[in-house]
C-alpha cells in the first residue's frame, strides 16, 4: 500500500501538524494510514491530564478530523497534552476502502498509535467513532500499556439498523453526484428535501468540493460506497451477554466515560446495561444536546471531559 503525503505544515501559535493522504480505493485487509492533525500544547500550559499522555479523537459518519479542529486546539491549551485528530477510511483527506467494517477501522487506529509510538492514550469518539474507539478498547492484541481512559460521544455498543435519517442523508448524496449539480446551493436544495435543519445540511455539505476536471460538485467521500457500508454500521464487533447472568465477548476494565446527548435516543435505558458489561468502569454523564453533543456544548464537554482525566 503506497500513500503520499501531501503536505505537512505547522501553526506557530499552536504547533499544530497535518498530514493529507492520496484518496486510493483498496480491498486490502491491511490497517489502512489515516491522515491526521496533531496540535501540541505550549510548555506554559498547564497539565490537566496526567495520567494520559496524548487524546486520539475519531469522527462520526461524515464527519472529519476538520470538525474537531477548534475543540481539539482548546483541549490541548486546557489539557496540556498533545491532541491528534484522525479521518476515518473513507472520510476526509483518508484513503478509501470497499470495506469499512468496525474491526478493520480499529486496526486502522492501532496501526496509527503504533506509528506515532502512543502509549496511555485517551480514545475519544462521536458516534461511528464512538464504536471504532470501544471495538478498540476490547481488542485483545491490543498492548495492555496502549489505552488510559475511553470515551464514546452519543454511541453505545449495541447493535441495530442504522438510523433511517444517515440512510437518507447518504442515497440523497448519491443522488446530489449523480445529478452533476452545479454548485452548493443546488446541493444544498436537495438536501432540503431529507433534512430541514440547516447546520446538519451544513455539516453533510463539509464534503462536497468542485471535481476539477467536470467542473460539477462531487463529495470527497466515496458516497455510493458508503451507502453499501451502512449496514456494517450498525453491527458491533463483540459479542454481548447472552442472558443476565453471563459476560460479554470481551470486557475492558479501564476508566470509560459514555456522554449522553440528552434529546439523543443513541445511548438509552436499554443500552445502557450493555456498555456496563463491555464496560464496567464506566460514568454516563448527560449534556443538554441532541447526538452532536461536543458542537452543541463545547464548553460543557470540555469540563466533563478534564473532570474525567484529573481523577
Amino acid at each position: 500500500m503506497v500513500l503520499g503525503v501531501v503536505n505537512v505544515w505547522a501553526v506557530r501559535a499552536r504547533w499544530s501538524f497535518s498530514r493529507r493522504l492520496f484518496h486510493t480505493t483498496h480491498t486490502s485487509r491491511e490497517p489502512m494510514r489515516l491522515a491526521y492533525e496533531q496540535f501540541l500544547p505550549e510548555s506554559t500550559d498547564r497539565l490537566v491530564a496526567k495520567r494520559t499522555q496524548a487524546l486520539v479523537v475519531c469522527h462520526g459518519l461524515f464527519g472529519s478530523k476538520q470538525n474537531w479542529r477548534s475543540l481539539a486546539k482548546s483541549m490541548a491549551k486546557g489539557f496540556g497534552v498533545p491532541i491528534y485528530t484522525l479521518d476515518m477510511r473513507n472520510h476526509g483527506s483518508s484513503p478509501h476502502s470497499d470495506d469499512m467494517t468496525y474491526a478493520q477501522m480499529a486496526d486502522d487506529v492501532k496501526s496509527f498509535l503504533q506509528e506515532q509510538q502512543l502509549s496511555n492514550v485517551t480514545l475519544v469518539g462521536h458516534s461511528m467513532g464512538g464504536k471504532v474507539v470501544m471495538a478498540l478498547a476490547l481488542d485483545p492484541s491490543l498492548p495492555e500499556s496502549t489505552l488510559s481512559h475511553l470515551v464514546s460521544v452519543d454511541m453505545s455498543p449495541a447493535e441495530g439498523a442504522i438510523s433511517s435519517e444517515f440512510m437518507e442523508y447518504t442515497r440523497c448524496m448519491v443522488k446530489i453526484e449523480d445529478m452533476k449539480v452545479q454548485s452548493r446551493s443546488e446541493a444544498d436544495k436537495e438536501l432540503q428535501k431529507v433534512e430541514s435543519n440547516l447546520p446538519v445540511r451544513q455539516f453533510l455539505l463539509t464534503n462536497l468540493e468542485r471535481d476539477e476536471e467536470s467542473g460539477t460538485m462531487r463529495f470527497r467521500i466515496p458516497v455510493k460506497t458508503l451507502l453499501h457500508c451502512l449496514e456494517s454500521i450498525g453491527l458491533f464487533p463483540y459479542s454481548p451477554p447472552k442472558d443476565d447472568s453471563s459476560a460479554p465477548e470481551r470486557v475492558w476494565n479501564g476508566p470509560t466515560l459514555f456522554v449522553k446527548g440528552e434529546h439523543s435516543k443513541y445511548i438509552n435505558r436499554h443500552n445502557l446495561p450493555l456498555c456496563r458489561a463491555f464496560f464496567p468502569s464506566m460514568k454516563l454523564v448527560t449534556l443538554p444536546t441532541g447526538h452532536w453533543c461536543q458542537s452543541e456544548k463545547p464548553k460543557e464537554f470540555m469540563q466533563e471531559l478534564q473532570a474525567f482525566l484529573e481523577k
